[in-house]
Formats: C-alpha cells, structure tokens, sequence
C-alpha cells in the first residue's frame, strides 16, 4: 500500500523518537557542534544576556576526566564509529582530579537523544575495579553497578582510555538548556591513574576547534535557537571518546582486541 507524504513524516518522526520512558528514564537531546574559538567569541557574547554560568564551576569552569571502557568486541567504539542509532558507553567520571566525586556513569544514546545515569563510587572500590576485583559491585546497591559487573564478568568489560578536557558550563532554566564548551579536548596516556594531574596528554582536535554542546529535555526555547553557531556550523557527530581511542591507537598496535 503505497503511504501519503504526512504518513511517511510520522512514521520518521516516530523511528527517530526515543524509546518510551520506563520509570525514571527520561531521554534529553543533545546537539553537538564542532566550532572555532571565534564562534565561541561571538556566541559567548550573544548567551550572557540569557543564560548564565554554572554556579557550581569554579572561576567559570572545571576540569573533566573519564576513564572508558569497552567490551572484548569494542562494542562501544564500533556502534558508534558505524552510527549505530542505539548504543550505550559506561565510564568512570572525576572532576578537577579529585576524589571527592567518583561516579560510575551509564550514557544510553538513541539518535540525538541520551539518558544518563550514575553511581557513586570510593576510591577504593575505583581501585578494586582498575585491579580486576569486580565482586563488590554485585552486592551494591546500586542497579547500574550490578549490571556493570555484569559487563565486566560476561563482556569483560575493561578500561579503554582516558578522556580530558576543560568545561565552560551555561545554564537556562526554561527547558532545562544547558549549553557547554568542552576545550583542549585530550587523551592521557601513561596510567589509569585517574587522579595522576600529571599525565601526559595528546590533543585530539585540530588546532583552533572546541566542541559545543546544546542539551535540553521537551523543548528548546527560540531565543536560544536563535543563538546557534551563527555561520552555519555542521552539527556534527563528533565523539570525543573515539577520537581519544584513535589518538592512542599505536599504544594497542592498531588491532588490539584482535591481537589478544
């Protein structure tokens, strides 16, 4: 039976959506942009009558690190290099190379749409887990670290690299936006030790780029709209996880699952 115009639209629309919320579990959207500091200029200029900094970063900003992990099969690297339209990544999370706050993160991406969660985590459960003692994780009581052990005992899940970068949070309360540009987007290399402020990192983005990210729950005010990489950016799929895998490659010898 051949469809109309307006039965094709909402048959898209209706694949593109993210899956029906279960519980808790609400999907926001998330845009990325791959932009100059230029843009940034400009766009900074254009947000600070709207929105306003985080006021939970210090001196405007904080610095973020993330150990990922990847399965036997580099799951999370492949769905995401082949755009797979659901995928899911877990990692370790700090900020500012404390250990103040250790969480273990689920990100569940399903197009433009993601839905986190979280788990915290001590630094010495962090160590246990770096050691390949995963035991105390199915007695948490936290769901997501059961699952993660889980993971790491059927998928054997494990650490893949290490992501940096320096955040510039914006907030606006109206449609929860939250508008965040990541700069000197890195890998570190050297160790796992997340809390080592002294490893050594490889850049991972040309030369004068940062990536911006726009996140919201059900809408997107126009008036932030309207404030979008003004020069036509192509929104983009960049993912600063596969890039810092590709970046550290020639650590692994370039085939590293299938070699072991």
């Amino acid at each position: 039976m051949k469809m109309s115009k307006p039965q094709i639209s909402m048959l898209y629309h209706q694949l593109l959506a993210p899956p029906r919320c279960t519980g808790t579990e609400h999907y926001r959207h998330e845009l990325k942009y791959l932009i100059s500091w230029a843009d940034k200029a400009e766009l900074t200029a254009r947000m600070s009558p709207i929105l306003k900094l985080d006021p939970h970063a210090t001196n405007g900003g904080y610095f973020i690190r993330s150990l990922y992990f990847d399965d036997y099969w580099n799951t999370a690297y492949e769905e995401k290099d082949a755009g797979v339209l659901l995928r899911k990544k877990y990692r370790i999370r700090i900020y500012n190379c404390s250990d103040r706050s250790i969480k273990l993160e689920r990100k569940k991406k399903f197009g433009s749409y993601i839905y986190k969660e979280a788990a915290p985590l001590t630094h010495a459960e962090f160590d246990s887990i770096l050691a390949g003692d995963y035991d105390f994780l199915l007695h948490s009581r936290y769901r997501l670290c059961q699952e993660f052990y889980t993971e790491c005992i059927c998928n054997m899940l494990r650490p893949r690299v290490i992501v940096d970068y320096d955040r510039e949070p914006w907030i606006m309360d109206a449609g929860t936006v939250r508008i965040t540009f990541d700069t000197d987007v890195r890998a570190a290399v050297g160790s796992r030790d997340i809390f080592d402020s002294t490893l050594p990192a490889l850049p991972v983005l040309e030369p004068g780029k940062l990536v911006m990210e726009v996140k919201f729950t059900e809408y997107l005010p126009q008036i932030v709209r309207n404030l979008l990489p003004p020069r036509a950016q192509e929104l983009t799929a960049v993912s600063k996880y596969v890039l810092c895998c590709d970046k550290t490659a020639y650590m692994n010898g370039f085939a590293y699952w299938q070699e072991t």
